[in-house]
């Protein structure tokens, strides 16, 4: 092999694609990155069995080859690289890697040992990534972190013609967010069971400029692959049943209660500084004010109020602050729709961008209240 690349676009592409190596991986093999040189181009991929990862980027190929090396040890050594022109050239059983004034020599890993990268599957559709990103910040609010149920660590994504509901939930609270995409086929009716940590690691890599390609063959239903910018990630997919969550919302709310967003989340930080770690903060909503309060009469205590828009009789209902805040930080229009049903029933919430206008439903949140005493 010998090869000339960009020092920038080398970093970023070795970066990115060795991001899915674990710090102990099963075999010592997985531990490497396979570089392949040929017809210009110099692909990049990595795999850990359960996720892999391509990229490629242009290149001036003198001698085309194949070599897999330390994927961690490239990506420190491509990212202290000077600004430049990168060449890599295979000697024997080391590829040397000169960039300026310096030079490395890496040792390389057989070949032959590396695992075959698992076959794209066909494409189920595409959606613009910004939307997409935004989706997915929003759907993987809820997901557990309880390793010991695996449907709860991920999101259930459902393809219904041109119309994509992703859903997680950690049996304390539920997420849910909802676009329009194109699918390959206007009939289009599957569900998969995606993780949570891949779809999160998709929306913190992706060009948000450039449309997500997502690909699904139901003949072959363990797979699903993520292709932004021509980086591409495959995943297996999560085997199990997810929960039944329909049910969960309502399907009347007799009472709502619009507020602004931004005095919402600022009122909740400040009243949570006196609660202890994960203690609840009390919410009363009557007439035309909200009264937010923590802690207890042989403790600190905090209180506010803000002025609110509501439907309904009074009710007082209590939160955890930080499944609070997360939630109501992952809607993006300027005002709140909080809609209840009991002290000790889940409440939805929602945005909506006028005051007085309607809520929107492409994320609905849903949090399960704290019991309190008076």
């Amino acid at each position: 092999m010998k090869v000339e690349v960009d020092s920038a676009a080398f970093s970023e592409a070795v970066s990115w694609t060795t991001r899915i190596i674990p710090t102990r991986p099963a075999t010592p093999i997985l531990a490497g990155v396979k570089l392949e040189a040929a017809d210009g181009t110099l692909q990049l991929s990595a795999f850990n069995y359960e996720v892999s990862a391509r990229n490629h980027i242009e290149a001036g190929v003198d001698e085309s080859g194949t070599v897999v090396v330390q994927g961690k040890l490239l990506a420190d050594i491509a990212k202290s690289l000077p600004a430049g022109k990168i060449y890599l050239s295979t000697s024997g059983a080391k590829v040397t890697i000169a960039a300026g004034k310096s030079t490395f020599s890496l040792q390389l890993m057989p070949e032959s040992d590396y695992p075959q990268l698992p076959s794209v599957p066909a494409i189920l559709g595409s959606i613009d990534g910004d939307t997409f990103s935004h989706a997915i910040s929003q759907a993987t609010v809820a997901i557990s972190r309880e390793e010991t149920r695996p449907v709860l660590t991920g999101v259930k994504m459902v393809f219904s013609g041109d119309k994509v509901q992703m859903t997680a939930t950690d049996r304390f609270r539920l997420s849910r967010s909802t676009f329009t995409w194109s699918p390959s086929a206007a009939d289009l009716e599957t569900e998969l069971l995606v993780r949570g940590s891949l779809m999160r690691d998709v929306a913190r890599s992706l060009d948000a400029s450039q449309n997500v390609v997502i690909g699904f063959d139901p003949e072959s239903p363990t797979l699903v692959s993520f292709d932004n910018a021509g980086k591409v990630s495959t995943a297996q997919l999560i085997d199990g049943e997810f929960p039944s969550v329909d049910r969960l919302f309502a399907s009347d709310y007799p009472i709502h209660v619009v507020v602004n967003k931004t005095d919402l989340i600022d009122a909740i930080r400040r009243v949570s500084l006196v609660a202890e770690r994960n203690a609840p903060i009390r919410m009363s909503f009557e007439g035309k004010e909200l009264t937010l309060s923590a802690g207890s009469s042989d403790e600190s205590q905090a209180q506010e109020t803000l002025p609110i828009d509501m439907d309904g009789e009074p009710i007082t209902i209590a939160f955890n602050p930080s499944y609070l805040l997360e939630g109501l930080g992952a809607i993006y229009e300027p005002y709140v729709r909080m809609k209840m049903v009991a002290p000790t029933k889940a409440v939805e919430f929602n945005g909506q961008q006028e005051q007085d206008g309607d809520e929107s439903l492409d994320y609905r949140y849903l949090l399960v209240p704290v019991r309190f005493v008076n």
